[in-house]
């Protein structure tokens, strides 16, 4: 059956896979030295109209975010999120085990807001009892699929820049944000109004990696030393740069993300008709939705989805789609979709 569970079950694009066999006997300098790390950097840069930004590549998600929370804060300092953000829900306390705290807002789209960022800051303006919130997490597109516009970015930088805090975007699924149906958000802007941010590769095309650009000038002294003190200075760094120089040439990134999209919304087309419930309304590849036991239990029968949590008789469930989803493999996702639910 084919996998509708996540959006990194293949391996990697042919062009990228064609890139690193390509260049797999050159000899280049380590650690990001490279040329083609350089290349990748140039290209990113051009993109997102910032020639200032330090740009590192990172192997993975996880590790990408605990570098960059940690560069950022001091001991006493904290992150602020809303309560589905990832690195307070799935990546088992990596932050919080650097002794700081993640402040949470529940918020039923997946995102903090500039109000919710002031009774946050109010709550713990108690110095020095209480920890002090530094930076501000969110993820572009969210853990629930949903989006933040232009305006909303611009808001929640007016907010941090007015009470000192930094604004850092998890963009693990960056690419299917920018490329969502009503997004008015490049990556430029993603420049322009965030301190830093991460660009996903894992999730969209690459066999793996993240590049983490800093824009802040403040956050860019002495950065590597805490990337490689955190095992984070990938010795072969070039596979990082071939990949993301691949991806960004000529626009790769955008495609495979757009097509990631296009599948979803094949699906939630099928899914409105059949009279769904929505946990909420995603432009992007991750549909989340509520089915009862028995409609959930006859799915998984004919395929692969995640199921999210169980009480009592619903069942939520994810259907994420990605870069190398096949056209008839959501066909045959929506015949099992209109077999159960009908």
């Amino acid at each position: 059956m084919t996998l509708f569970i996540n959006d990194y079950s293949e391996g990697c694009h042919e062009r990228i896979l064609e890139a690193l066999t390509r260049t797999n006997r050159e000899q280049t300098t380590g650690y990001g030295t490279d040329p083609y790390c350089e290349e990748a950097r140039a290209i990113l840069r051009r993109e997102m109209n910032c020639p200032g930004a330090d740009i590192r590549f990172l192997s993975g998600g996880t590790q990408t975010n605990l570098i960059a929370m940690t560069a950022a804060m001091r001991p006493h300092e904290a992150v602020i999120g809303a309560a589905s953000c990832h690195i307070f829900t799935h990546e088992t306390g990596a932050i919080e085990a650097t002794g700081h705290k993640v402040l949470v807002i529940p918020d039923d789209e997946g995102k903090v807001r500039p109000a919710g960022i002031l009774a946050m800051l109010e709550e713990h303006d108690m110095a020095p009892h209480m920890v002090k919130p530094r930076v501000v997490f969110i993820s572009q597109s969210t853990e629930v699929g949903t989006i933040y516009t232009r305006e909303e970015l611009q808001a929640l930088h007016e907010v941090c820049r007015a009470h000192d805090l930094l604004l850092y975007a998890d963009g693990a699924r960056l690419g299917v944000g920018l490329t969502a149906k009503g997004c008015d958000v490049t990556l430029a802007d993603m420049a322009k109004y965030c301190d830093f941010f991460c660009i996903g590769g894992t999730k969209n095309g690459a066999l793996f990696g993240e590049a983490l650009v800093l824009v802040n000038p403040v956050l860019q002294p002495d950065f590597l030393y805490i990337v490689k003190q955190r095992g984070g200075l990938f010795a072969k760094g070039r596979l990082l740069g071939i990949q993301f120089a691949e991806l960004f040439r000529d626009g790769l990134y955008y495609e495979l993300a757009r097509h990631a999209n296009e599948e979803a919304m094949r699906i939630k087309a099928a899914l409105t008709a059949l009279g769904a419930r929505f946990q909420v309304d995603s432009p992007t590849n991750q549909q989340f939705i509520y089915l009862t036991a028995a409609q959930a239990d006859a799915l998984r029968q004919r395929v692969t989805v995640d199921e999210q949590w169980r009480r009592d008789n619903t069942v939520a469930v994810r259907i994420c789609t990605g870069w190398a989803t096949r056209p008839e493999a959501t066909d045959a996702l929506i015949a099992a979709l209109q077999q159960t639910l009908q």
